[in-house]
């Protein structure tokens, strides 16, 4: 009875600390406008003025939508003053927004009516903060729910990850010396051991997943470049990376380093942990049934594994390949400049999720056979 009133009163107190937490940070983000250097305004009123319509060389039809916006501004010198703004959008909306009553926008102001009462500007960018933290809660609370103990240390470890990935970045663009790729190797290190140590606790399973997830990682990469070199890069189109000012070739290598990573640590702790689950249930078990039917989770895991990178690189290239084909663009040739290395992206990401599965097999059954001399 003390027990369950233990864990109901911690349950309670968890409950309610998420909850002011997130009330806190709703209130916060939209009564932060103080913070931001730019004028904020909110829309109270929009108007739409004219339609244009306009073909392209290749016979496309597009419309031109012109609104007259009303708004508040509500931070700086003229909080509380109303500014007049002006928003042209396409159809398509692809690089631009149409604007409602209740947004809030980042304004740019130009000039200032006599009455000194009304300004005029034009709307640069929508502010997202209150729809970011929203999303943001949404998955704390998912992660909480369905993964509890485990969810609540994976929210840690995500943390922790994306301030070293941030750590990380920022030594590489003040220190160009020093190689993104080793950069990356050390910091994938790091990342694997945070995430599996905070998610899974300190266990041979985990050891097992750390030693698979690295191996297989830094094995893929090495066979990566190494058929990158063999083929001098034929295929590979670095036209979207050209911006910027470092070897592209490096922060692609890079790119796939950190791909492949999460996949690979995914397959390595199921392994892992199915191996484990076995020996636990039966620790009598050979090592023949160990391997087979590791083999067996790893067959039904793989298709899916890989299909599901595919999916992910291909997806962020789907507006592109529908520009670039509107256009009449060729096949081949949209194909080329838009998924080469996205296609690289997946198939380097693949090749570590079928390593993961012999590796993470014989990984965990020498911390099995560990476990028993030691028993």
């Amino acid at each position: 009875m003390n027990v369950i009133k233990k864990i109901t009163t911690k349950h309670f107190l968890l409950v309610i600390i998420l909850s002011l937490s997130f009330l806190a940070s709703i209130v916060f983000v939209n009564n932060n406008y103080s913070l931001y250097d730019q004028p904020i305004a909110e829309v109270i009123e929009t108007e739409l003025q004219e339609t244009t319509e306009i073909i392209d060389m290749y016979g496309n039809e597009d419309r031109i939508y012109t609104q007259e916006i009303n708004a508040i501004l509500k931070n700086g010198e003229d909080k509380g003053k109303l500014i007049s703004l002006t928003n042209e959008y396409s159809l398509s909306k692809a690089y631009d927004h149409e604007y409602k009553v209740g947004q809030h926008v980042f304004v740019s102001m130009t000039t200032m009516e006599e009455e000194n009462t009304a300004l005029t500007g034009m709307i640069k960018d929508v502010k997202r903060d209150t729809y970011l933290v929203v999303v943001a809660w949404i998955f704390i609370f998912t992660l909480i729910i369905i993964g509890k103990k485990q969810g609540l240390f994976s929210i840690l470890s995500l943390a922790i990850n994306a301030l070293l990935l941030s750590f990380a970045l920022d030594i590489y663009i003040n220190h160009s010396d020093i190689s993104l790729v080793l950069i990356c190797a050390f910091s994938i290190i790091v990342f694997t051991v945070i995430s599996l140590l905070l998610v899974n606790g300190f266990n041979e399973k985990t050891f097992s997943a750390i030693v698979a997830t690295l191996f297989a990682t830094f094995i893929s990469l090495l066979i990566t470049y190494v058929i990158i070199q063999v083929t001098a890069e034929n295929g590979l189109r670095y036209e979207g990376m050209q911006f910027i000012t470092r070897p592209y070739q490096m922060v692609f290598m890079a790119g796939l380093f950190l791909g492949s990573l999460g996949a690979v640590m995914d397959v390595a702790i199921t392994m892992s942990s199915s191996i484990f689950g076995l020996y636990e249930k039966n620790n009598n078990i050979s090592v023949k049934v160990l391997k087979t039917s590791g083999m067996e989770i790893g067959k039904d895991i793989m298709g899916t594994m890989t299909n599901i990178l595919f999916f992910v690189y291909i997806s962020g290239s789907i507006p592109m390949l529908i520009l670039y084909l509107k256009n009449h663009s060729p096949l081949g040739f949209t194909l080329s400049m838009n998924l080469s290395l996205e296609l690289a992206r997946a198939l380097a990401g693949g090749i570590g999720i079928v390593l993961t599965i012999p590796i993470a097999i014989y990984t965990t059954i020498f911390f099995i056979q560990r476990k028993r001399a030691g028993a």
